[in-house]
């Protein structure tokens, strides 16, 4: 069971778009922190900040090979973000589906008793 601090964490790691521009990059592979910071008009230092944050959010882990720190995606609390939110799809779905139901017996009553919509 994941808790709700968390799911706070992730959530609010998640919330920047460059943190998550880092993360749809990590998901093909392991970068270094000077690699990773290719693409950003940001500092390395803020490209590091970042890391940070999504470290503590437990969704990259950073290793050291000699001079270099590589990162790389841990997707487990994706998933367990991705499962909280499923929840809510799935009672949306419901309710559009019974809200899609209701119209339905809408019209057809109206067809039977002669009514046009």
């Amino acid at each position: 069971m994941v808790t709700n601090a968390a799911l706070d964490t992730v959530y609010s790691a998640l919330g920047d778009p460059t943190r998550r521009a880092i993360l749809t990059r990590l998901a093909d592979r392991e970068y270094t922190v000077g690699e990773l910071a290719e693409p950003f008009a940001v500092s390395r230092p803020a490209i590091s900040k970042h890391l940070r944050v999504l470290e503590r959010a437990g969704l990259v882990r950073r290793t050291r090979q000699g001079r270099l720190s590589r990162c790389r995606l841990e997707p487990k609390p994706l998933a367990a973000a991705a499962g909280w939110l499923e929840h809510y799809r799935r009672f949306w779905e419901e309710r559009l589906e019974r809200l899609d139901a209701f119209l339905h017996e809408l019209k057809r009553k109206e067809k039977t008793h002669g009514h046009d919509s």
